[in-house]
């Protein structure tokens, strides 16, 4: 199983590169980095409150580290035309000499559209226009031209040199939509991430399986990814009241034994890579120490 940490993009930068090169130095398989402008709220209205810029984090990644896989986690698909997003992960894939990974979502966040003045459009048309960049993105990336009109797109002989240091940048596809999300990514995706419990990806892997299947994909062409929010320690008056506080989101929580067992779990489910938010680790230095506790205690036995 791979292992791969993802920094909040409201730390600041120097947090964030310090946190990526350090688990690039230790052995970690990748840092991911979210795309969005602004924190959420649920009823839609704008907040303040810093958040970093996903694209422009990730190439100053990838000059900043020299072995660990980048990616957007994911990127917003309304928020960039799919042309000048296959020229920014090119760009990135060079500047980190093949390490990059282009993770693409519908797009969710309905703050920060309304807030930009960006159409979130309704749930079939957004899935359309999804579906529609995948199509450009594969075709861009991958063909010496690409001609493609559809749901927003009209591409024509469009070249896009230089092409990605990679023969075939990954193309990784977010969301848990069971019908036409999983379609999507049975379709196009080379990778497929979606929150989640162990068990959901039990009870999704034979659906991703069908999708594959009725578009005549092997299922074992596209990795599977997810993350959990981690609450590792060696303290247990630090994990009780974390223990009593449910959450909604998946996670990891306990000592290091408890978390073995957990990650085991996902590792029978048919996740290749678990991703780990430091959403939740506090300061740096404490976010370094959780990050090394969790390297050396929890994921050495999955390597």
């Amino acid at each position: 199983m791979r292992f791969s940490v993802w920094p909040s993009p409201q730390r600041p930068w120097r947090d964030v590169r310090d946190i990526v090169v350090h688990c690039d130095s230790t052995g970690w398989d990748g840092a991911w980095f979210a795309d969005h402008f602004m924190p959420d709220d649920p009823g839609g209205e704008p907040l303040d409150g810093p958040v970093l810029e996903c694209w422009s984090v990730l190439a100053g990644l990838a000059a900043a580290t020299g072995s660990v896989r980048l990616g957007s986690l994911v990127s917003g698909n309304l928020y960039r035309h799919p042309a000048v997003l296959a020229k920014a992960a090119a760009t990135i894939d060079h500047i980190s000499d093949g390490r990059f990974v282009l993770g693409l979502g519908a797009g969710w966040q309905v703050n920060e559209h309304a807030a930009y003045g960006i159409d979130l459009l309704d749930t079939r048309s957004r899935l359309d226009r999804f579906e529609a960049a995948c199509a450009v993105l594969n075709g861009l990336l991958r063909q010496q031209r690409t001609t493609f009109s559809g749901a927003g797109y009209r591409i024509t002989d469009a070249p896009c040199d230089p092409k990605p240091v990679q023969s075939r940048l990954p193309l990784l596809v977010g969301g848990s939509g069971e019908k036409r999300t999983m379609r999507i990514a049975a379709t196009y995706a080379d990778e497929w991430n979606a929150w989640g419990t162990a068990e959901d990806f039990r009870r999704r892997t034979p659906l991703l399986a069908e999708h594959c299947a009725a578009v005549g994909r092997d299922p074992a062409e596209i990795a599977r990814s997810t993350q959990a929010l981690v609450y590792l320690s060696t303290d247990e008056s630090w994990l009780a009241p974390r223990r009593a506080d449910p959450t909604a989101r998946a996670r990891l929580l306990g000592t290091p034994a408890e978390v073995v067992e957990q990650v085991a779990a996902y590792a029978v489910a048919g996740v290749d890579e678990l991703i780990v938010p430091d959403w939740m680790m506090g300061p740096a230095s404490r976010t370094l120490d959780t990050l090394d506790l969790f390297w050396n205690e929890v994921a050495v036995h999955f390597r």
